[in-house]
């Protein structure tokens, strides 16, 4: 790798630790600075963070890899994700934004649920944030695995032999950059720096495939090497499979690390604007995943090449066809795809080690500087935990991450939404929910049934623990609820 590339890598990492640093300034001075930036994030901000937040390392990397692999009926999971992320924006955020602070000015997710259910507030707290705890240990792992990944193959050359594998380098400086401006400035650091990073993804995922096909490249020549429905949406498509793929849209409404955004935004009428930017956002960096996919496919095969493994076909295209400053721009790319999500999961799981374990049980009369520190201290517990599951580089922890987001999806959407919705609901039904719908989850995964069900294909995970989570709480809520009159 060329100077060039690390001169742009480098002026990427100097950058998220001066916005670390920005924010620091700004707004960490008490709890509500520090784990939401004051709740005056402008729509934009709050947009480009859920998104970037969202999206990971899967947006340049799995999903480029899964079309390269088996052609356009791969991007049913991403239409699915769009249609999730809409109705996540239309339902929820407006509601969640005038609940929160309603209701106590909650400052994370078992807090909002607490106050929401007063009957079960201990209950709720201390169950969503073991759930919130738990999977974002796994899966920032999986976040820094990517890194880790990522600097094996590309930057390994950068410090040559430290007495440390390139694989462990590349997950501590993954996640020392991240600390570094997570831990400094908090929620709005995490928020500003996802708003870069996800303009950094937006323009690298549009860039690259507008080069490949600009350069005469046939996408013919992906239809001949793999076949007719290699360009078709519905492609040797089951109906099992079409619903395995769309459902993944209903993870948003459960996701700990997307929803706080909405908590954020600066007011209620500005979530209409976010909402607006964010799905213009999602959509161009879906098509431009897409496009990386197909046409990589179509300038590997036009070019008598191969790729060992489709998931760095992004790695490949932007080492072969760009001048060094502009192949370090797309690495970095790469890598705010993956450490925004990390900064945001380490951001959500301190939180409520901080305020639903910290301030309920051991100091609840904590000040304001004080329960600050403490998050810090959480921050950087929450990113060791990762590291050590990180550590082995053979371990499947990247296979998770779809497990994580049907837990999440399942255990929380259900009781996000009628929480939201349902005037009727009880704190009972709300626990029964919560913990129904990741019971199913870890079940359905420990039976083998997301590979296999019923000798057949393998059904989503989160199919059948939404629809547990949904029925347990609307069961459980009407035998619970107080008789009228």
């Amino acid at each position: 790798m060329q100077t060039g590339t690390y001169i742009s890598l480098a002026g990427y990492f100097i950058l998220m630790i001066a916005i670390g640093l920005y924010a620091w300034r700004k707004s960490t001075d008490d709890s509500e600075g520090y784990l939401l930036g004051g709740r005056n994030l402008h729509p934009a901000v709050a947009a480009l963070s859920a998104g970037a937040s969202d999206m990971s390392g899967w947006l340049l990397l799995g999903l480029p890899g899964a079309l390269y692999a088996a052609g356009l009926v791969e991007a049913w999971i991403g239409i699915g994700l769009f249609v999730g992320a809409f109705f996540n924006w239309w339902i929820v955020a407006p509601r969640l934004r005038k609940q929160t602070e309603e209701l106590g000015n909650a400052l994370t997710i078992p807090q909002f649920l607490a106050n929401r259910f007063p009957d079960k507030a201990i209950a709720l707290r201390v169950t969503a944030a073991i759930i919130i705890v738990t999977f974002f240990s796994v899966y920032t792992a999986a976040g820094l695995v990517g890194g880790g990944k990522l600097f094996e193959t590309s930057f390994a050359s950068l410090f040559g032999d430290v007495g440390i594998s390139d694989y462990m380098l590349g997950i501590w400086l993954t996640a020392g950059v991240v600390l570094a401006y997570t831990m400094v400035g908090g929620f709005l650091a995490v928020s500003l720096t996802d708003f870069v990073q996800g303009c950094i993804m937006v323009v690298a995922l549009v860039l690259m495939p507008a080069v490949v096909l600009s350069g005469g490249v046939d996408l013919n020549a992906a239809v001949q090497a793999t076949g007719p429905d290699y360009l078709t949406l519905f492609g040797g498509l089951s109906v099992i499979g079409f619903l395995s793929a769309v459902t993944w849209g209903l993870g948003y409404f459960g996701q700990p690390h997307i929803i706080v955004r909405f908590m954020a935004v600066r007011s209620i009428v500005d979530v209409r604007v976010a909402r607006n930017i964010g799905m213009s956002w999602m959509g161009v960096s879906l098509i431009g995943a897409i496009g990386v996919g197909i046409a990589g496919r179509a300038y590997i095969e036009a070019n008598g090449m191969t790729v060992d493994d489709p998931e760095t076909i992004f790695i490949v295209l932007a080492n072969l066809l760009f001048h060094p400053l502009i192949t370090g721009f797309l690495l970095a790319a790469l890598l705010a795809a993956i450490m925004s999500t990390i900064s945001s999961q380490l951001l959500v799981a301190s939180s409520s080690l901080t305020e639903d374990f910290y301030r309920l049980f051991l100091r609840k009369n904590a000040s304001e500087r004080e329960s600050v520190n403490i998050g810090r201290i959480c921050v950087l517990l929450v990113a060791l935990a990762a590291i050590v599951i990180a550590s082995d580089p053979d371990s499947q922890v990247l296979g998770l991450v779809s497990n994580a987001w049907a837990g999440f999806g399942a255990a929380f959407g259900p009781l996000i939404i009628l929480s939201l919705t349902w005037n009727r609901m009880t704190g009972s039904g709300a626990l029964a929910g919560l913990i129904s719908g990741a019971a199913v989850v870890i079940a359905w995964i420990s039976l083998g049934w997301n590979g296999s069900f019923l000798g057949g294909e393998g059904v989503y995970e989160i199919i059948p623990g939404f629809i547990a989570a949904w029925i347990a709480i609307v069961a459980v809520s009407a035998a619970t609820r107080p008789k009228e009159g």
